[in-house]
């Protein structure tokens, strides 16, 4: 990762007559053209000026540099994070550049409906190596969902965590607990909307896995609902189905991970070695969803939803 800061009179006369501004079409940074921003994810693409390789731009206010910088010091480089390749620094944001992405999971579960087991087995393997790899550094990552693991190759067998933006830093001397009600609705455990006390933050991370890998293997949430009150009460009860299409190890996993009391998940070092991820899915020949049929009450992954929705509780944003 290389970090370049402008030191010379007439780069920040450049840049100054080429700042960037999120509301623009595009803008020029350092050797990167920047297009197609999305100012709420603070994202946009990056192409090398030079070269016409493109990249993946995150920027950031200035002053949350050092906070955002910290947790890719302590888990990177890992083949399944987006590791930063180069930072810029701007005259009020600093950009960090990432490989560029083949798209992101929760698009790619639109697009097939269903995933057969071996495939969601291969994808989800590598969500819970990098969910037990930041655990392991004392980095909890948050906000999990399917939106937050993009491609990293063409042919799409090979996940990536996008980001660290809302992950949290737990000291050594400390333990993981968390006050602050952060999540995205439809991922969110019952934990977090019931403490008053405060709850673990890496059981939480779990939880989410388990959102994400019934998605995976039925196309649709666990717990649902367009009101969020009434999604809210569904994820306090605990209470779900889990398809009898699915292999008994897939219900194993499942229900491991979705309990509603935290000391009862699995952690992410125990789901890793999860029987369930050394089948020989040739062999039994299990399609997960692909056995489902669909009436009028299932509850697909929805294209603009709760699930990418990001909320504080008691200052709901969406």
């Amino acid at each position: 990762m290389s970090m370049k800061r402008p030191n010379s009179k007439s780069l920040r006369e450049k840049q100054k007559r080429k700042s960037f501004s999120p509301s623009k079409n595009s803008s020029k940074v350092g050797d990167y053209i920047l297009t197609d921003v999305n100012i709420s994810s603070c994202l946009c693409k990056a192409v090398h000026e030079n070269t016409g390789r493109e990249y993946m731009c995150q920027y950031i206010e200035m002053s949350k540099y050092r906070e955002t910088l910290l947790p890719y010091t302590l888990v990177s480089p890992n083949e399944n994070i987006n590791n930063i390749v180069e930072v810029l620094f701007g005259k009020s944001y600093v950009y960090f550049i990432f490989e560029r992405s083949f798209g992101d999971l929760h698009s790619y579960i639109r697009s097939k409906k269903k995933l057969k087991e071996g495939e969601a087995c291969k994808l989800f393997q590598q969500i819970v190596q990098v969910v037990r790899h930041c655990h392991s550094k004392g980095v909890v990552i948050r906000d999990l969902k399917l939106r937050k693991f993009v491609f990293a190759d063409p042919n799409r067998t090979r996940l990536k965590l996008e980001t660290l933006d809302s992950a949290h830093i737990v000291d050594k001397d400390s333990t993981d607990i968390l006050h602050d009600k952060h999540g995205c609705p439809a991922y969110v455990s019952p934990e977090i909307l019931e403490s008053t006390v405060g709850y673990s933050s890496k059981a939480a991370d779990v939880w989410s896995l388990g959102v994400i890998i019934y998605t995976l293997l039925t196309g649709r949430y666990p717990f649902h609902d367009h009101d969020p009150t009434a999604l809210f009460v569904k994820i306090k009860s605990g209470l779900f189905i889990v398809p009898e299409s699915l292999s008994a190890s897939a219900s194993c996993l499942i229900h491991s991970i979705l309990r509603k009391p935290p000391t009862e998940r699995l952690t992410a070092e125990e789901l890793a070695d999860h029987p369930w991820f050394n089948l020989d899915f040739d062999t039994i020949g299990v399609t997960s969803a692909s056995r489902l049929g669909r009436t009028k009450f299932d509850q697909l992954v929805p294209d603009l939803s709760l699930s990418n929705a990001p909320f504080v509780f008691g200052q709901m944003r969406y």
